[in-house]
């Protein structure tokens, strides 16, 4: 046990494996700064955004592009998952080992947070916009919304990036996978932002909190998300294809759509 352990942490400090953690840390640093960026961005220009659907239109279409970009930029070199619950969803799959599902974890969660340090500086110190839920919505149901969500999003990745569902590999459907990626975030944001900001991404909501200081909710945003993203990758790789995974070392299979995503 301990001459695995032993395996598992120098496979983890390999220099594949450090620059994947760097993928992770920079493609979510880009989506988050295109995120975050494009609400503060709206509220500058829109003041009252509540009242106002051209706001949530953009903010949708920055995430969409910029998602599309992050997954993208880091497919080939850590499967470019840009969000812990992604990364959760393909540890329980088996695609990728615990330890290293940690650091990708870490380096997440720092890319986010410099995204809106970057931003907060950036924008002479406006205000960094949190994820909020509805004051109509309790608890509760926010985590189950972000759970409907984050589960359609991971059910995507995996059905858009399975090479047993496509039969093809290459470029051309590492474009197609983070492009529908893509398209699906940016869907929910339309149909749920104005009820929990429609995160779908602990990342993407902990970045915004640790800078501005406000924590409320926050147990929503990774609950909901980290549950809905274990009963995704349970369906697809159960129900929808339940041949048992291809057997790895201890890794994820980097380059394939398969571990892209969101």
């Amino acid at each position: 046990m301990a001459s695995n352990l032993s395996m598992h942490l120098k496979h983890c400090c390999s220099p594949p494996s450090l620059r994947s953690y760097f993928a992770e840390f920079i493609s979510t640093f880009l989506f988050v700064f295109t995120a975050v960026g494009s609400a503060i961005s709206a509220r500058m220009l829109t003041p009252d955004v509540t009242s106002n659907a051209t706001s949530l239109v953009a903010t949708a279409v920055a995430q969409s592009f910029g998602l599309f970009a992050a997954v993208f930029v880091a497919a080939d070199v850590s499967g470019g998952h840009v969000n812990p619950a992604v990364t959760f969803a393909f540890a329980i799959g088996g695609h990728i080992g615990v330890p290293t599902a940690i650091f990708y974890w870490t380096c997440q969660l720092l890319g986010s947070t410099l995204a809106c340090l970057v931003l907060h500086f950036l924008s002479a110190s406006q205000a960094v916009p949190t994820t909020r839920i509805a004051v109509e919505m309790t608890g509760f149901g926010a985590s189950i919304v972000e759970g409907v969500m984050t589960f359609l999003l991971v059910y995507t990745v995996h059905v858009a990036g399975d090479p047993r569902a496509q039969g093809r590999k290459g470029l051309a459907t590492t474009v197609l996978g983070a492009l529908v990626v893509g398209l699906v975030t940016g869907a929910c944001v339309l149909a749920a932002s104005s009820l929990t900001g429609a995160s779908m991404n602990p990342a993407r909501s902990f970045g915004p909190a640790v800078v501005s200081g406000d924590f409320k909710n926050q147990a929503v945003y990774w609950a909901g998300p980290m549950i809905g993203a274990a009963v995704a990758a349970l369906v697809h790789q159960n129900l929808v294809f339940p041949s048992a995974p291809e057997p790895l070392p201890h890794e994820s299979r980097h380059g394939s759509v398969l571990t892209v995503v969101v």
